[in-house]
C-alpha cells in the first residue's frame, strides 16, 4: 500500500511548514487527488489515521478533493473534461490527445494551530 508512504510524505511537508511557522499543531491537510494519479482516496484515508499518529499532525483532518481529468486535442486544439476511462476529444470525437490534467496529486492547504504570541 503505497498510500502510506504518500501520506508519509504529505505530513512531513506539513510538518516542514509548521516548524517554519512555530506551531506543533496541525489541524488539517487539503489535497487535490485527480483519478489517474495511481491513489486510491479510500486507501489514503485509512493510510492517513495511521500516518499521523505521533506526529504534529496527530489529530488533523485530511480533506481531499477530486480533480476532473482534462484532455486537449491535438486535431481541433479544443480543452475538454472527460472521463478517466475516455481519453478522447469531448469537442470532436477524436483520440489524438494529450493529457492536461487528473494525475497529480497536490497538497493545496494546510491549516496550523497558532499560539496568541505568533498571530
Amino acid at each position: 500500500m503505497h498510500e502510506l508512504s504518500v501520506c508519509q510524505s504529505l505530513i512531513r511537508q506539513a510538518e516542514a511548514v509548521a516548524r517554519e511557522h512555530g506551531t506543533e499543531v496541525i489541524v488539517l491537510i487539503r489535497l487535490s487527488v485527480g483519478p489517474l494519479s495511481g491513489i486510491e482516496l479510500p486507501l489514503l484515508e485509512r493510510a492517513f489515521t495511521v500516518a499521523r499518529c505521533g506526529t504534529r499532525a496527530a489529530r488533523a483532518e485530511l480533506v481531499t478533493e477530486a480533480l476532473p481529468v482534462r484532455v486537449r486535442c491535438r486535431t481541433c486544439h479544443a480543452e475538454t473534461q472527460t472521463p478517466p476511462n475516455r481519453l478522447i476529444c469531448g469537442a470532436c470525437g477524436d483520440w489524438h490527445t494529450e493529457l492536461v490534467s487528473g494525475d497529480e496529486m497536490l497538497m493545496t492547504g494546510i491549516e496550523l494551530e497558532m499560539e496568541e504570541s505568533h498571530v
